[in-house]
């Protein structure tokens, strides 16, 4: 059953330029897309269950119901019409279908946040909007809600295909971002960076010179909204250019923003790529956001900046995320969080066979800065 709070006070028609629904909101992308709605005067609903205890801004409608539940999804859509239905959260290709086709009467444009993992390619070779996809089914049901990613890629083209169908090409806008950071992040890719950064001491770090190319999830939240309100329609990917950041100036942003707090002061020991795989370091979780591939950081976004992507350097983003767990911020409980990083004694032990190998480089070499 859908459970419906009061409407919004104290805004005037006239500050309102559209009527915007969002499907999730409270975790982390769409916690920032609805901040970023709201203050651009925009109405906004959401429409999630209401588990996750994050709070809803002040001014938005807050619908409570389940979208695996049709009955929720009808009631939910005769509290339509709306100009755009965001949806930051599907990943279950049937459940994204039938969510679409109920909605479809009831919103003029759809857009749907997908993800680099629909790249088929990915990350052995560089991906533009036209690269090769994973065959989705868009009545693909896994059965099951745990995070698997083989089965990611091709789930979210299952969505895409749905969005496609429900709204056709004309009305429906999605994105593809790379890998999303800031604060609020549940994944804990960063977070974990950070942590480890303030306990200090001897830090195993990977591919100094290797570029990076992670998204501020405010930044995404905005061109989400720049595109809203200009109508865009077609596929983005959205992530500053490959050669904005370097996985090393990443890490001493991590260094320099925990300085303050940090227990000791870190040693960074930086180890060759090809060694770590070696030595079964589980790319992408046990050093988060590392991987030795060709491709990893290679996504073309000149078609976003075109329309107005614009990315903050990525220090501001590691700092802001600082500021968030600094003031006691929590994400939301998931899986995924505690997949990410490495047992301390296991890091110990890589960082002496690294240092028996290579006795002169008890720290290795400064990347560039940013």
């Amino acid at each position: 059953m859908c459970i419906f709070d009061s409407p919004p006070t104290g805004m005037r028609a006239q500050d309102v330029l559209m009527r915007l629904l969002v499907l999730g909101g409270s975790w982390f992308v769409g916690r920032a897309v609805v901040a970023d709605a709201v203050g651009r005067g925009h109405d906004v609903t959401v429409f999630n269950r209401g588990v996750s205890h994050a709070m809803v801004p002040d001014g938005v409608r807050h619908v409570i119901g389940d979208r695996e539940v049709l009955a929720d999804l009808q009631t939910l859509a005769r509290r339509g019409p709306w100009d755009v239905v965001i949806d930051v959260a599907g990943s279950v290709p049937a459940i994204v279908q039938r969510g679409a086709k109920v909605l479809a009467d009831v919103a003029e444009r759809c857009v749907f946040v997908s993800t680099i993992s629909a790249y088929r390619d990915w990350p052995h070779v560089p991906v533009d909007e036209t690269s090769p996809l994973w065959v989705g089914d868009p009545d693909a049901d896994p059965g099951t809600r745990r995070w698997d990613p083989d089965a990611y890629g091709p789930l979210k083209v299952g969505c895409e295909i749905a969005c496609t169908a429900a709204f056709e090409e004309r009305r429906l806008l999605t994105l593809r971002p790379h890998v999303v950071l800031g604060p609020y992040e549940y994944v804990g890719r960063l977070p974990w960076w950070l942590s480890r950064m303030r306990r200090g001491g001897q830090v195993l770090v990977p591919a100094p010179d290797r570029g990076v190319q992670p998204i501020d999830v405010r930044d995404l939240a905005r061109f989400l909204g720049r595109c809203v309100e200009r109508g865009a329609v077609g596929v983005f990917n959205v992530a500053p250019p490959p050669s904005a950041a370097s996985f090393g100036g990443m890490v001493l942003a991590c260094v320099a923003a925990v300085a303050q707090d940090a227990e000791r002061p870190a040693e960074l020991i930086w180890a060759d790529e090809d060694w770590l795989v070696g030595q079964g370091v589980t790319q992408w979780t046990e050093l988060p956001l590392w991987r030795n591939a060709a491709a990893p950081w290679a996504m073309n976004t000149d078609r976003a900046r075109a329309a107005g992507l614009r990315c903050r350097p990525l220090p501001e983003t590691v700092a802001g995320t600082w500021a968030w767990l600094r003031a006691g911020g929590r994400a939301v409980t998931h899986e995924r969080f505690t997949e990410h990083g490495m047992a301390p004694g296991r890091e110990a032990m890589l960082i002496r066979r690294w240092l028996a190998a290579h006795p002169q480089q008890a720290e290795g070499p400064v990347p560039p800065a940013f």
